[in-house]
Parts: C-alpha cells; structure tokens; sequence
C-alpha cells in the first residue's frame, strides 16, 4: 500500500492517534525535531485545544472534578474545540503552505465517543463533517498499544478524567483505533508503539517520506 501524493500548492495536515500512553506526544516532538534540523518548520497543534478558545474546553473537558459528564457533553465538546481549530490555525496554516502536526484530530472522536461512549461512528461523522468543513489529514499515524499496556506507562505521572476512565471504556477506545488499521484507508499508517521510541520514528519517518511533497524537498 502507498501513500498518495499530495499537492505542493498547500500545506501538510498529518495527524497522530492511540489510545493513552501510546507515545503520540514522543513522536510528535521527535518528528518536528527532525523537521527543524532539515530546515522544515512544523506548527503543532493538539486536540483538544490549540487554541485561547480551545484550551478552555480542553480544561473542563479534562478536569477529574466533571466526572459527571455526559458523552454527548463531552463529543460536542471535543467537536468545538475541533472546529475552532480549524478555522483559527489549520485552515490558514493549509493554505499559507505550512507543515501541520496534529496531536489527535477527528479520529479520536470516533475512537472515544463513537466506540468509548457507545455514541456511534454515524453520528461522531456527522458532527465531524461539520467541524472540518471539509478538511481531512493527509496521513495519520496509529499509534498502537494494548489498553493495559498503555495504562502502565502512565502510573508515574497524575492522570487527567479520560485517563482515569475504567479499563472497559479503554478497551472499546483501542477497538476504534483497531478498526480504523483494518479500514483499508491508505491514509492510516499502523505503528507499533510497543517498540522503542526511536524505532517507531524511524518507521514514521520512512512513510513521511513518500509523501513526494514540495515541504520534504530536503529528502
């Protein structure tokens, strides 16, 4: 399977999902780090949040004292955030012909309200739809790890609600994320995030590569 090219007159939007302590965040940083030494720079984002407005939801939404919230609370939470980010920094970041790095985007919705929540993939899509206006990643990478794995990684540090959600509701999460790798969407690229953090950049950086973009003209 190979990445489709993409056009050199915008930007790039590639966006990173997996379950909690999948090492997104890890490989964010290792790749903009990479960037910047080729003499590319990223503008990364996160979701929730990247924005004033956004990183105000992002709080609440987060916060372990709102334990009590619903999740169609929480899905029309998370596609706020969602749709203030693109309008105030992806879409103009896409057409100022920028190197976006997303840490979560639209997925995660389908992955933590559709199958998490039990809210379904169609209605997620369709708020989704809405939020996006049509925006959709150029590649996304999967991070993946086993729920209880993942949780492992996080017993040194204090864990926000999401985190603090039973195994059951992590467990449905990872099956998200599995359905997304089984789609047969090119635009999915499956990492084993069980390996060490430089093998799976290695393995990023190999499919960045085939992305034929004007922005990775260093390659």
């Amino acid at each position: 399977m190979t990445t489709p090219t993409v056009s050199d007159t915008r930007g790039l939007l590639v966006t990173f999902e997996g379950p909690e302590g999948s090492g997104k965040t890890t490989l964010v940083a290792g790749i903009e780090h990479w960037l910047a030494a080729n003499g590319c720079e990223a503008l990364v984002l996160r979701e929730p949040g990247g924005t004033k407005i956004g990183e105000r939801i992002r709080a609440v939404l987060l916060d372990p004292a709102t334990q009590e919230m619903c999740g169609e609370t929480e899905l029309l939470l998370m596609v706020a955030s969602r749709a203030q980010l693109v309008r105030e920094k992806i879409e103009p970041a896409l057409e100022a012909g920028i190197f976006i790095l997303c840490d979560r985007f639209a997925d995660a919705s389908v992955a933590y309200q559709g199958f998490g929540r039990g809210l379904g993939e169609k209605l997620v899509h369709r708020l989704n739809a809405v939020a996006l206006a049509g925006i959709e990643p150029d590649l996304t990478f999967l991070c993946l790890l086993p729920p209880e794995q993942g949780r492992a990684r996080l017993a040194a540090r204090e864990t926000d609600r999401l985190e603090r959600e039973a195994q059951q509701f992590h467990a449905r999460v990872y099956s998200g994320y599995q359905a997304m790798a089984a789609s047969g969407d090119s635009r999915y690229v499956v990492l084993d995030a069980a390996l060490p953090p430089a093998e799976v950049l290695a393995t990023a950086l190999t499919h960045l590569r085939r992305l034929g973009h004007g922005l990775l003209k260093f390659l």
